[in-house]
């Protein structure tokens, strides 16, 4: 249902975001779980961006989950500003040939945990680190309103277990059992939920690289062959033992959808 699409490729829609290697490996990392559980879970006719990250990016890459699904997509935030970077970002990414046919609605929340703006039904309601800069009652509100807009819920958040990345980035996160409590409440005899541990890039959190060494990796040999290398590794994640991904991953998801 997804296409197949290289890490190298999606580097250009974290360049349009103004960041780097290590988005555009979570992107790559993100759509390895979502491929198949979109195919189980059908195809959507409606998304729901449901906020958009507290720090770092734009969630493109739903974007262009949207545009090969051929879904109509809303993008629902509480902040203005992260409204308008996306919005630059998109065009950013459209004069490069990405996302040109994608027009998404843009909705202005007073409250994420209300979503009181926003009218369903959706097919996929999915976000990315989002759940984490919310208060904690707020959280339980904020699934609930998810599962209650849409027929299947995508969270991605960052993971609590490795504070080497939640230091660095300065983002707060939460365990993966700590995101499967907060979804227990949505489950069911007919709710399906699947979590994990998934974006364990082999370099270090925090690397910066400068203009020339960003533009050359859109092009250079070396560093497509490199990129070429990151999505192996990647697909490879999963057969780590857990105990190593609890550790190292860099997110903690959680998919549910019906049966």
């Amino acid at each position: 249902m997804l296409n197949s699409i290289s890490i190298k490729s999606l580097y250009v829609l974290a360049l349009a975001e103004g960041e780097g290697v290590g988005t555009a490996y979570e992107y790559f990392a993100k759509r390895l779980v979502l491929a198949p559980w979109l195919k189980s879970a059908g195809r959507p006719a409606r998304m729901l961006v449901a906020g958009l990250p507290e720090k770092y990016g734009c969630s493109l890459d739903f974007l262009q989950v949207a545009a090969e699904l051929g879904a109509d997509v809303t993008v629902v935030d509480e902040r203005p500003s992260a409204l308008e970077k996306l919005q630059s970002a998109l065009a950013a990414a459209q004069k490069e040939g990405w996302l040109t046919a994608v027009s998404p609605t843009y909705v202005a929340a007073v409250s994420m945990a209300a979503l009181n703006e926003v009218t369903g039904p959706f097919d996929l309601c999915i976000a990315s680190e989002v759940v984490q800069r919310l208060e904690p009652a707020a959280r339980e509100a904020y699934v609930a309103r998810l599962a209650a807009l849409g027929t299947a819920v995508a969270l991605f958040t960052p993971n609590g277990d490795n504070p080497a990345h939640t230091n660095i980035s300065g983002l707060s996160g939460l365990t993966l059992a700590e995101l499967q409590a907060l979804c227990a409440p949505i489950q069911s005899p007919t709710t399906h939920l699947q979590t994990g541990y998934i974006d364990m890039p082999p370099f270090p959190p925090g690397i910066t690289r400068s203009d020339e060494q960003r533009e050359q990796a859109t092009s250079g040999r070396f560093e497509a062959v490199a990129m070429w290398g990151l999505g192996f590794y990647a697909r490879a994640e999963k057969i780590l033992p857990t105990a190593v991904r609890r550790r190292q991953s860099h997110i903690v998801y959680a998919l549910a959808r019906g049966k």
